[in-house]
């Protein structure tokens, strides 16, 4: 199965700018702790996110674990650590990897004495694929500050798509589908292009029929 092609700097940030900004229902308000206030993202979400940009994981996209170890801390305290790699399919071929670290307790330290967590390695996985993703643009919005808590800033709506997301894309969507040759097909994508700029959503939608058409011309 052939992956999405990213030829361009146009794909690439359509796709980026699609990551971005999770929905409001995959988004929870931290309470207490060190990062009080700041926002947790449903490690589920990124998961389909990825799977709608490149396809099921294993086929369009893949994580490996290269390593895992722990440190210890003060008052016997032990901290897991793991280091993953991501690779995403382009046409035939894997990406290089995208590294990404995380970490979790595994053994910390309470009022009632030491508590292990026989989940630690699994939480630092989660933590380092979200680490590995943000370079693909999965949930940048969050990371770049632009959650306010309800709605994203500049939104019109707390479902963070604006009133400039709503475009009818339709007539450039069955044109880049009906090119008949490569180069037909660039020229079409490079006028749809313009049309949306400034228009993630837009981008989106008419990169995906031109990556489509691409490939069924290759």
């Amino acid at each position: 199965m052939k992956g999405a092609i990213f030829d361009d700097t146009a794909s690439a940030i359509a796709v980026y700018d699609t990551l971005s900004k999770p929905p409001a229902s995959a988004l929870k308000k931290i309470t207490g702790g060190r990062i009080n206030g700041k926002t947790d993202i449903k490690p589920q979400w990124r998961y389909k996110a990825m799977t709608e940009a490149f396809g099921l994981c294993g086929i369009g996209w893949k994580y490996t674990i290269d390593r895992q170890w722990i440190e210890s801390g003060d008052a016997g305290e032990i901290m897991a650590f793991v280091n993953v790699s991501v690779y995403v399919k382009n046409g035939d071929a894997w990406s290089d990897a995208i590294p990404g670290t995380g970490g979790s307790m595994l053994t910390t330290k309470e009022k009632a004495g030491l508590y292990n967590s026989d989940e630690a390695y699994k939480m630092a996985t989660t933590d380092a694929l979200s680490v590995a993703l943000k370079f693909l643009g999965v949930a940048s919005a969050i990371y770049a500050g632009q959650w306010d808590g309800t709605k994203y800033i500049g939104a019109s709506s707390s479902s963070g798509q604006s009133a400039e997301d709503i475009i009818d894309t339709q007539d450039w969507e069955y044109s880049l589908a009906d090119s008949d040759t490569m180069k037909t097909l660039q020229a079409q994508f490079k006028e749809a292009w313009i049309f949306c700029k400034g228009n993630a959503a837009a981008q989106h939608r008419i990169t995906a029929v031109k990556d489509k058409r691409k490939r069924e011309l290759a």
